[in-house]
């Protein structure tokens, strides 16, 4: 299978402030399109996972963190990097009263795939979403 031919690209380096996290999205929504049909998931996510890196991070203790966007009409894929943190991403799943710990599960629930690589003191969480259509007249037989 061929490499994707991405026709979009955008990265911003943005200070790890949780102001920031609308700019996030911002930039996602600069790179893919309001009308690309998976504009809405890719800033959902992209905006849990920016807040993780400002919440969660040494981002938020005075560092950056950024955001690369890469698109196609088919596929969008977004890492965000860190400033590294003492512990590795959890996608763990929180109690129903719990006012975080949704935003990896949605990661998870969400995207075609994802995951994240450490290294050098870095985190770098990505998630790819995959564009899939339905033929015209199918139906699932239950």
């Amino acid at each position: 299978m061929a490499a994707p031919d991405f026709h979009t690209h955008a990265h911003v380096v943005l200070p790890g402030v949780p102001a920031q996290v609308a700019r996030a999205r911002h930039a996602v929504t600069d790179a893919v399109g309001r009308g690309h049909p998976l504009h809405d998931e890719a800033v959902l996510l992209t905006s849990e996972l920016a807040t993780n890196a400002v919440l969660h991070t040494q981002s938020g203790a005075g560092g950056t963190f950024s955001v690369t966007v890469q698109a196609t009409g088919e596929l969008v894929r977004v890492c965000v990097e860190d400033a590294g943190s003492d512990a590795p991403p959890c996608a763990c799943h929180s109690g129903a009263l719990a006012t975080g710990g949704r935003g990896l599960p949605l990661l998870e629930a969400l995207s075609h795939r994802w995951g994240f690589e450490r290294s050098n003191g870095v985190n770098r969480v990505w998630f790819e979403l995959l564009l899939v259509t339905v033929p015209a007249g199918w139906v699932l037989e239950v």
